[in-house]
């Protein structure tokens, strides 16, 4: 056989295992939190953009959700502001916010919609205040120790929880055939804007759109068990053992968390996935393998 007609052969049969998925899929509504390598790697960012496309253009919903810490961390070093964190979460003052605001919803947001647009699709980027999108209320962490008598409060500025969604402006955006990007920014009773975890935002957009999937770029392979090997699929109950085990721990934990809240919340399932694979959300759409940790109700 020819190097021609071989490559027309794998292409044939990648056409013909997509299409039960595109089939399945027609009509549903996918919700993607992008992040990580995918959004710095020029070669994932055009992949990511073309996987979007493709998929609205075979009749998929796509909602992005999308990070961008490093890109933040980035401006506040060149304009001298030290990055400080607890547990993980930036501790984001009134100055910081501006930054923030600017970052997410402004270079970060915007990149994305032109990348996706440039590539033939038709996206509209909104942060949590466009449409009262997402109202938000202040994060206060706990931190208990030995040495303390009681719990303490820390206070992380504008950092801030889901309160509640109004979708009512994504529904709008998709029904006329637009491709929302999100920049997981909410705001409060107060007036105040607060900085959310893109994880957590993507999540609770899920449920309230009750979507077919919720898929989480990561720069992991997935879900690892004890041995470092990639656990393929798995239901709450066993997502509880591995917590209770000290499998999953550290920063995937909140991310697992989110996956968890979200199937019992309607989604049907939720996808950790491997972002610094080329294409990978396309990968776990349409074939029979996937890519990462596929997390069920049960």
């Amino acid at each position: 056989m020819s190097i021609l007609n071989e490559r027309a052969h794998t292409i044939a049969r990648v056409l013909i295992e997509a299409l039960p998925y595109i089939r399945r899929f027609r009509g549903k509504t996918m919700v993607i939190k992008y992040g990580g390598n995918a959004m710095v790697d020029e070669v994932l960012k055009q992949g990511f953009a073309r996987d979007v496309v493709l998929m609205k253009m075979v009749g998929i919903n796509p909602v992005i959700v999308h990070g961008g810490g490093p890109q933040i961390g980035s401006l506040l070093k060149r304009l001298g502001k030290a990055s400080e964190f607890v547990q993980g979460m930036r501790v984001t003052d009134a100055e910081t916010m501006d930054v923030v605001e600017m970052v997410l919803g402004g270079l970060v947001n915007k990149e994305i919609v032109n990348f996706i647009n440039q590539h033939g699709g038709a996206a509209v980027g909104l942060t949590g205040k466009d449409g009262d999108l997402i109202r938000a209320r202040k994060l206060l962490l706990r931190r208990d120790a030995p040495e303390l008598a009681v719990s303490e409060i820390i206070d992380l500025g504008h950092v801030g929880e889901v309160e509640s969604i109004d979708a009512g402006v994504v529904h709008m955006l998709v029904k006329g055939d637009f491709i929302p990007v999100i920049a997981p920014i909410g705001v409060g009773e107060d007036g105040r804007s607060y900085n959310i975890n893109a994880d957590l935002v993507a999540g609770k957009i899920a449920e309230v759109l009750k979507a077919e999937k919720l898929l989480l770029l990561t720069n992991t392979a997935g879900l690892l068990d004890a041995t470092g090997e990639l656990i393929t699929e798995l239901d709450a109950g066993r997502v509880e053992a591995l917590i209770k085990d000290g499998v999953i721990a550290g920063g995937m934990l909140p991310k697992v968390r989110c996956a968890l809240d979200a199937v019992h919340g309607g989604v049907k399932s939720a996808h950790i996935i491997d972002g610094r694979v080329e294409h990978a959300v396309m990968l776990d759409l349409f074939t029979d393998e996937g890519v990462g940790t596929l997390i069920r109700s049960r």
